[in-house]
């Protein structure tokens, strides 16, 4: 029964769903949160009792438009979380040193990513800096956060990301994470209270190109070497999000140095038991 943002046609304004079986059931409508921004300003009981009151004439979910699960939320990412990135950050930077000592420290490394003007719907494009030549996509486990930190829900994460940019200079990090198109979510919020194993879920990458597929990878969530209450206290440290958060826990799945993200390419992420977040790429 995940949570949706979701447009009946094209153009149409977007509404907050809630899917059970083939049926989505706008949320303002029946009475319950009209937007994320205010669902995510609930506690989580409140949530989550509103969200089973729920009780209204639904759509069929293939006659709508899934929109990327974000309004009022800035996305925020954190890096160096699995061995695998921790490895691949060094092999392209000059200063490898930095990602290697980031990786146990006690205080991970959590960076700004979007706001919801950045980020790509499901379907929707996702971009390559024009400037850069090594790029690739980082699929993610992203936390869904209520206003106290609360994981209200899991969703899918693309951080899409130049590691010729940050490999040149670790200072250049917000170049080489941040631009327009950078981000995808979606295509829906997995309930945490329906997920039973978000930290031993399987992660997929495939990346189609030219009619044959260009990579195919997989990972599991049990690899991610920081705890979610780690990564979420070190974001709400001092920092204040009254309409809740998004929190892309980093990647595990890298493809090889030689391999880098062009125009025309397909990027299909699936996470078990969310879905599958699907993006064609384009070059700005």
């Amino acid at each position: 029964m995940p949570l949706c943002r979701f447009r009946a046609v094209e153009g149409d304004e977007a509404r907050l769903g809630l899917i059970r079986g083939d049926q989505v059931y706008d949320l303002a409508t029946a009475g319950g949160p009209a937007s994320l921004g205010e669902a995510l300003s609930m506690p989580i009981e409140e949530l989550r009792a509103a969200l089973d009151a729920i009780d209204a004439p639904g759509a069929p979910v293939a006659d709508v438009i899934l929109l990327a699960p974000i309004d009022e939320q800035e996305v925020w990412a954190a890096g160096v979380t699995y061995l695998r990135s921790r490895d691949a950050r060094m092999e392209e930077s000059q200063e490898k040193t930095v990602y290697d000592r980031v990786y146990d420290a006690a205080r991970p490394e959590i960076f700004f990513k979007a706001m919801a003007s950045r980020v790509s719907h499901p379907g929707e494009a996702v971009a390559v800096r024009s400037d850069s030549t090594w790029d690739v996509p980082e699929p993610e486990l992203a936390l869904v956060l209520t206003n106290t930190g609360e994981i209200a829900g899991y969703t899918i994460g693309n951080d899409v990301s130049s590691r010729s940019i940050e490999g040149e200079n670790p200072l250049y990090l917000p170049q080489a994470k941040v631009y327009n198109r950078c981000a995808a979510l979606g295509p829906v919020i997995a309930l945490a209270w329906e997920h039973d194993h978000p930290r031993d879920a399987t992660v997929r990458l495939v990346i189609e190109r030219d009619g044959a597929v260009a990579f195919d990878g997989s990972t599991s969530t049990n690899q991610l070497h920081r705890t979610f209450s780690d990564l979420i206290g070190h974001l709400f440290q001092d920092n204040d999000f009254p309409r809740g958060a998004i929190l892309m826990t980093g990647t595990g799945i890298v493809p090889p140095n030689e391999f880098t993200l062009e125009g025309g390419d397909t990027v299909s992420i699936t996470i078990e038991d969310i879905g599958t977040l699907t993006n064609p790429v384009v070059r700005l």
